[in-house]
């Protein structure tokens, strides 16, 4: 079973993330540290169905006492009111702050429990059991917990670390192939911001077929990069952010339309061919990298275009309220080659009209 560790700020220190198959049949081991204390196990009304019943065993089998805390499915669900709803249900089951809350589900149900574990009772233990792919190797890592606000994405969130990821990799089996391909948009980043060798790899592969039997070592591999961005920079001042390559105008994509209407991996495909286009029309990014990262993206059946009717002047008011946003400009991850990156200011009126061309 590899294991990936990840150094974390204090008082969490550092913590494992655990990736293999068949890991929640059997994760009564894994779950130890819950032995004698509750556990709020928060995940959604699709997942619930399919692993919850396991896991409620397993914990059973490690010793601990838990409840099921069960939300509607979808980004919508990532808001102050369902929020809300679970701190009236760790209250309700009595979660103490030696207690744990446990995510099991996708980035949604990672990001909102984490972030009411964060807030409740100034903090409690806090574990990600995350059951798809973009969850597995972007947002169960790293410790950003958030809900969205009806402004825009993420705005009201915290740093807080889990202190045990449990990847089964046999779960993206139920995963249907849109909530897939949204995941692997992620690992296409990865590739594009600090990997070169892992985006030719994926050029060689050249479908979703031929990557299957690889998945877990690929997995490995983005985790192994996102817990390097964490150690090097734990809060997001500095090198971190090249991770929000992709993500800017992807929020700003998901609040336009209507959170829910775009997977955040199919947004951040987008945004990704976007800030390829802005880095060549700058002269940062070299030329035809747009047009390689287009046909990668293709291949894995993602989607490239910005969808019409959107107007650049709202989608960039929605972008100046991004947490990266500094007075008057917004600061874009944009490629210095394949594997390799930066973040530079671009100011509100050049990103208006980079949108403007289809840049």
């Amino acid at each position: 079973m590899p294991i990936v560790s990840v150094s974390a700020p204090a008082p969490q220190s550092e913590y494992d993330i655990h990736i293999g198959h068949g890991l929640l049949e059997d994760a009564a081991s894994l779950l130890a540290m819950c032995r004698g204390r509750r556990v709020a196990v928060v995940t959604d009304d699709h997942v619930a169905p399919l692993y919850a019943d396991g896991l409620l065993a397993q914990l059973e089998a490690a010793g601990a006492r838990a409840c099921l805390c069960v939300l509607p499915e979808g980004e919508p669900t990532k808001c102050p009111e369902q929020l809300a709803r679970l701190y009236d249900a760790f209250l309700d089951a009595h979660i103490t702050r030696a207690d744990y809350v446990l995510a099991l589900g996708g980035g949604v149900m990672g990001d909102l429990a984490g972030y009411a574990a964060c807030t409740y009772l100034r903090g409690v233990h806090f574990i990600q059991v995350p059951t798809t792919l973009l969850a597995q190797v972007d947002s169960s890592v790293g410790g950003k917990v958030a809900v969205n606000h009806r402004q825009g994405k993420n705005l009201l969130g915290a740093f807080y670390q889990p202190e045990r990821v449990i990847i089964d990799c046999d779960v993206l089996r139920t995963l249907d192939a849109r909530q897939f391909g949204a995941g692997l948009g992620e690992v296409i980043k990865y590739g594009c911001i600090a990997d070169r060798a892992l985006f030719e790899r994926l050029e060689a592969l050249g479908s979703r077929e031929a990557l299957l039997p690889r998945l877990d070592k690929v997995i490995g591999r983005c985790c192994e990069i996102k817990a390097r961005y964490v150690r090097e920079d734990p809060h997001d001042h500095g090198v971190r952010m090249q991770l929000n390559f992709g993500h800017t105008l992807a929020h700003a994509l998901e609040n336009a339309m209507g959170y829910g209407t775009l997977l955040h991996g199919e947004a951040v495909c987008i945004g990704m061919v976007a800030a390829a286009g802005w880095g060549e029309a700058l002269g940062v990014t070299p030329a035809g990298t747009q047009a390689r990262l287009e046909r990668l993206l293709r291949a894995y059946d993602l989607p490239t275009q910005m969808p019409e009717g959107l107007s650049p002047k709202n989608l960039v008011e929605t972008m100046a309220l991004d947490k990266k946003a500094e007075g008057s400009s917004v600061r874009v991850v944009l490629l210095t080659d394949i594997g390799a990156c930066t973040a530079m200011p671009l100011e509100r009126g050049q990103l208006a009209r980079l949108l403007e061309r289809g840049v």
